[in-house]
């Protein structure tokens, strides 16, 4: 596809979650590797914001080292939750309130895009052929499509999950859709599929709405193998997740030009943190600010891992570091875990509470300015989220599985 030309002295930062799994530090590089491959005459970096090295300060210095004062920065992430509205932002301010010299154009996320609907639509496809090849065709009309989304406290973000899988849904012309999530938000996996079972489908075909491997991507296929057992009549199906799918490198790509272009609008009519979203009043104008600092890095760099990079969560479990001679780092080290904190569960955390101001500097094109008052105390209080009690929801998790 064909790109605007980037001005001299300007680099591109693509920033993302991270993860203890290696396996997905290595696909998030590929994406980093691909806008390489894509801007052959701009400085491209990448970081995290936790669990993983580089930490994204780590990427912005490269830039700087390498003579970069304009910064494209573009999260990684799929939807527009509490990571790329709040945490991302919140270090990027950071980062360039103390280095006056850089100036920091933050993007948006990779969100609604038709682009997307087709990477998606190509992984389903492939897991359909395959499956038909080695056990025989099953009619469309026969088969349910469950898509699984990360899970947020922002039902912005959830939503979006739903609409992608509508349009799923009835671009192939499935018998069925449904929607689960991986965490946090309801229904989960385990009774999302549960119920999806009793509809009377002959296949289920879950697909991961991720971009790339790791602990919740595992977990996934693995409650999807617990249901599957306990429906033998039922073929179940495991699509592979987006990856670095070109069509996801396109989207990218999009996402710096519209930044060069001044077009980097995020959807903010349906935002939690400036509008009375239905259920969520309270969390209006709260301030933004990161809680990712006390994990930055950690978890990067475990080579000798019993998992081989392919983590499952196992280093969560103090009692299974000890036993490898890893460093134990729970994920909240500065507090108990709290209803939607297991120790041993990589997800939102809830997290989706810091407020998204976008007017500290960068040029967003997109500001939200609110008249709340910032003198807030660094407590890492988490706002909680409402829902934490449904049946079919987070307090419904095993906490005991990896």
């Amino acid at each position: 596809m064909s790109s605007s030309h980037i001005p001299e002295g300007t680099g591109i930062m693509v920033c993302g979650h991270g993860s203890r799994n290696q396996n997905a530090a290595r696909e998030f590089a590929t994406v980093a590797e691909g806008l390489k491959a894509r801007y052959p005459d701009t400085p491209v970096e990448y970081g995290y914001l936790e669990f993983c090295n580089p930490v994204i300060s780590d990427g912005l210095d490269r830039l700087r080292e390498k003579g970069v004062s304009r910064v494209l920065a573009v999260p990684g992430m799929l939807f527009a939750a509490g990571h790329a509205k709040n945490d991302i932002p919140s270090v990027l301010n950071t980062y360039q309130a103390q280095n006056p010299g850089t100036v920091i154009n933050y993007g948006r996320e990779l969100g609604i895009d038709l682009k997307m609907i087709r990477a998606a639509g190509e992984r389903i496809q492939a897991a359909l052929d395959q499956a038909n090849a080695e056990q025989g065709e099953v009619a469309l009309h026969d088969t349910l499509l469950m898509v699984v989304g990360r899970g947020s406290s922002d039902p912005d973000a959830n939503s979006n999950v739903s609409k992608v899988m509508r349009m799923l849904w009835e671009g192939f012309g499935f018998g069925w859709g449904e929607t689960c999530y991986s965490g946090v938000t309801f229904p989960l996996v385990g009774p999302g599929l549960s119920h999806a079972a009793k509809l009377g489908y002959k296949r289920i075909i879950v697909f991961p709405y991720f971009l790339f491997t790791g602990v919740l991507v595992k977990r996934i296929y693995s409650e999807t193998d617990v249901v599957a057992a306990g429906h033998p009549d039922i073929q179940f199906i495991k699509a592979s997740y987006l990856s670095d799918h070109p069509l996801v490198l396109d989207t990218f790509q999009d996402r710096v030009q519209e930044i060069l272009e001044g077009q980097a609008l995020m959807n903010c009519q349906m935002c939690k943190y400036r509008e009375q979203v239905l259920g969520f009043e309270a969390e209006v104008g709260l301030p933004q600010e990161s809680h990712h600092h006390h994990v930055e890095g950690i978890g990067g760099g475990l080579e000798n891992c019993p998992c081989k990079g392919d983590c499952d969560a196992s280093c969560r479990d103090e009692a299974f570091c000890k036993e490898h001679g890893l460093p134990w780092t729970p994920v909240h080290s500065h507090a108990s875990p709290g209803p939607l904190e297991p120790v041993g569960h990589d997800q939102d955390h809830g997290h989706s509470h810091h407020h998204h101001d976008h007017s500290h500097g960068h040029d967003h094109d997109h500001e939200h300015v609110h008249s709340h008052d910032h003198g807030h105390t660094h407590d890492h209080h988490h706002h909680p989220y409402p829902h934490a009690d449904h049946p079919h929801g987070p307090r419904s998790m095993d906490k005991t599985k990896g």
